[in-house]
């Protein structure tokens, strides 16, 4: 059984023992925390609530909608969706926050309570201590019985989400229905099987076969959209006659893509394809976080923009976007933060931004991704015994390293030319994790192993 709190929210494993899993005491617990930080910090007691289709989410959402009408608390429940159309139905509702109910791409025992703030954004770290503080000293009041908090159910948010999709200048449904593209959807069995179909039905795409869209939560496989994970989807795209394939987690807040001959569009590159859309129609800068690929830097500076590096996490990405007037952004992990809808990772509005520059550029899936800059990047991790100094030993990486271009802001980012390595340590165990980009896989772990020898030469030292 896990229980993790963090800032951004509660998540952990359905069942065990209060404080040891997300049992209902828990939920309740810090339902009533996040709804009393709410009622302290805005002038509103309404909060948006939605969740996706995992095994225990309606148990979860009672708890949580019951807890905050306990508070006074006004509920608008959207019910089965996905974590964009929450974040967007905050601000629409003018409510004072959301609750995405989801582990994101967590296997099926788990689930989460993720946090918004009234514009439908993330809870920042300041404020997600105060709720956590909250939490810990359980300083919840509830309502007497003639101020309980009303419940409403809300049942369009889908549809609402899909139509400012299709109203943004960007988004050419013409050209896509001209195109006739044949797609096949892989939902993990999640809300991705209501979402992704109807906004494909709404942009004129009429060939969809549907692979794992039933959403009962019995992910189908892991539900994380790694290549590893998408062997079946990859089967039926090598067998059948498709354009692409179109993969979401069960949040629909990241989207990878397959080729038309079942390989990888590769989920560093989903980012990169829309970026490069977006800035041939719009002069603008762009921000990634320091562990995804180089492509979105050489793309953007190709198109005349600049690119910035943001701390790794939404939240950070999302801030830097804001400061640098940034006109699209994301993660390497298939996550696209589209300002002109709103500024959230969004799988519904990248599939949109997608295909409307598949197909203008008239290629296909291959020759598109082919004429991108090729990076391959290299996930490794070393696991240090509890008492290593793992501040000291990334302060003495950095000193080894000085004379190239050094990132600071997290962890250490090293940059060699077009090569770069970036070195992040774990919040909750004793792990340095070291990612490097090089345009050969051979070259980028050969970087990563130099590193890892590097750390270990200074472990040793200090032993």
């Amino acid at each position: 059984m896990a229980l993790i709190k963090s800032i951004s929210g509660i998540r952990g494993t359905i069942g065990g023992r209060a404080g040891e899993g997300l049992t209902p005491v828990d939920v309740v617990k810090f339902a009533a925390a996040y709804g009393t930080w709410v009622l302290q910090n805005t002038n509103n007691n309404t909060i948006v609530v939605g969740r996706d289709a995992r095994l225990s989410g309606e148990m979860v959402n009672k708890l949580v909608c019951a807890t905050l009408q306990g508070l006074g608390i006004n509920v608008i429940d959207v019910g089965l969706s996905t974590t964009p159309t929450v974040e967007m139905m905050v601000p629409a509702k003018k409510a004072g926050g959301g609750i995405i109910l989801t582990a994101s791409h967590n296997p099926k025992q788990w689930n989460a309570l993720k946090l918004l703030n009234s514009k439908g954004e993330f809870i920042s770290d300041e404020e997600g201590k105060l709720v956590l503080e909250l939490a810990e000293k359980e300083s919840f009041e509830f309502a007497q019985v003639t101020q309980l908090g009303k419940y409403k159910q809300s049942e369009n948010a889908l549809k609402k989400h899909i139509k400012a999709i299709l109203e943004l200048p960007l988004i050419d449904v013409e050209a896509i229905k001209a195109k006739d593209f044949s797609v096949v959807v892989d939902a993990v069995n999640s809300t991705g099987g209501i979402a992704v179909p109807m906004l494909l039905e709404a942009l004129g795409v009429r060939k969809v076969e549907k692979l794992f869209c039933e959403p009962d939560g019995n992910f189908a496989h892991n539900p994380e959209p790694l290549p590893e994970n998408l062997r079946e989807i990859a089967k039926v795209i090598e067998k059948g006659k498709y354009d692409l394939g179109i993969v979401v987690d069960p949040d629909v807040d990241r989207l990878a893509l397959v080729n038309e001959d079942g390989s990888m569009f590769g989920e560093e590159y989903t980012l990169v394809a829309v970026a490069d859309y977006v800035l041939k129609n719009q002069k603008g800068n762009t921000v990634s976080n320091l562990s995804s690929t180089r492509a979105l830097r050489d793309v953007t500076e190709k198109a005349g923009g600049e690119y910035y590096a943001a701390a790794v996490g939404e939240v950070n990405v999302v801030n830097m976007m804001k400061a640098q007037n940034a006109i699209i952004g994301g993660e390497g992990n298939g996550g696209i933060i589209y300002p002109e809808l709103h500024y959230g990772r969004d799988a519904l509005v990248g599939i949109a931004l997608f295909l409307t520059h598949l197909a203008k550029s008239g290629m296909s899936m291959t020759r598109l991704r082919a004429s991108y800059p090729n990076y391959y990047i290299s996930k490794n991790k070393i696991e240090l015994t509890p008492e290593v100094d793992v501040d000291s030993v990334l302060q003495q990486m950095q000193e080894r390293y000085a004379k190239q271009p050094i990132n600071t802001i997290d962890g250490v980012k090293i940059e060699f030319g077009k090569e770069w390595v970036h070195l992040r340590k774990s919040n909750t165990e004793p792990i340095i994790r070291i990612y490097a980009e090089s345009d050969s896989n051979a070259t980028a772990e050969h970087l990563a192993n130099k590193i890892i020898a590097d750390i270990k030469e200074i472990i040793s030292v200090k032993a």
